[in-house]
């Protein structure tokens, strides 16, 4: 099947966002647990939980199809041991928050070295710090998300996201998400076929498309190997309505949430029509 949704709002309540999603026909959505601009909030109440769990049953929304994202503040590749105990354990509460909610995995960004230290020594820490992490709450998957590589954020190649996983050293409790604005910020040519399949026969080489998570469908306003990290619409950027079509009837990526993070919330349903009626167009002409 394939899992297709916006990052909704959870204004009101976390138990919103399913509602949110299955009011624009999502078949997926990504979400935060909390305020994201903050470290930290209260524990979600069991009536919250409970109200949640039961609307992802109303609109058959399963944890393969929820890809929920951490607090942007955190950053696990912080040089400094007493700044990064905080953002581990701020990590921490975030995969509790998920565990709770029935989840079973949670995106991040994987962090920055902030020119301190090598990116190799960064890409340690990330993993060290995913590894602490991931050894105080059982049953939810870390999953990765490949930067722009703007700044001194790690993860905007391949060869670092299969460090950090290797160093990590727990497969079946990590993953990654591809950013498709990311990826091509980051040099990744996705606009034509043949740098598609470029693109997704490395990522295979060297992470395993076993290991492929969930994707973010944005387009980009910057150029190839800009490393600028601007969404745009689909079809209003440097990619290319063609690339997304393209992903939506790919087989390789079944039953793995496909989130828009597209800038205009008024061209979500548009946006989300037309990416499942690619998929059936694709189906029908077989």
């Amino acid at each position: 099947m394939k899992f297709i949704g916006p990052h909704v709002s959870i204004s009101g309540g976390v138990e919103n966002a399913p509602v949110n999603a299955a009011a624009l026909g999502a078949t997926a959505f990504a979400m935060f647990t909390k305020n994201q601009r903050q470290w930290s909030a209260p524990p979600i109440s069991a009536d919250s939980i409970a109200a949640f769990k039961e609307n992802c049953r109303k609109f058959n929304y399963s944890p393969d199809a929820i890809l929920p994202h951490d607090s942007y503040l955190i950053n696990l590749g912080q040089p400094d041991p007493e700044k990064r105990n905080r953002a581990v354990a701020a990590f921490i509460d975030e995969l509790q928050r998920c565990a709770a909610l029935g989840l079973t995995m949670l995106n991040f960004h994987p962090g920055s070295h902030l020119k301190l230290v090598s990116e190799a020594e960064g890409c340690q820490i990330i993993a060290d710090s995913v590894k602490t992490a991931l050894r105080e709450v059982p049953g939810v998957c870390a999953v990765f998300e490949n930067t722009a590589g703007q700044g001194s954020n790690l993860g905007y190649s391949f060869e670092q996201l299969a460090d950090m996983l290797e160093k990590t050293g727990m497969p079946d409790r990590t993953g990654v998400c591809i950013d498709t604005c990311h990826a091509f910020a980051a040099g990744y040519d996705l606009s034509d076929d043949e740098g598609f399949e470029k693109c997704f026969s490395e990522f295979d080489r060297l992470i395993g498309l076993k290991n492929l998570r969930g994707m973010h469908l944005n387009d980009s306003k910057g150029t190839l190997g800009g490393h600028l990290d601007r969404h745009a619409p689909l079809g209003a950027g440097n990619l290319g309505i063609e690339l997304f079509k393209k992903i939506s009837a790919d087989p390789r990526f079944e039953n793995i949430p496909l989130i828009l993070e597209t800038p205009d919330e008024s061209l979500w349903h548009s946006e989300l029509s037309l990416l499942l009626f690619a998929r059936k167009e694709v189906r029908q002409e077989k």
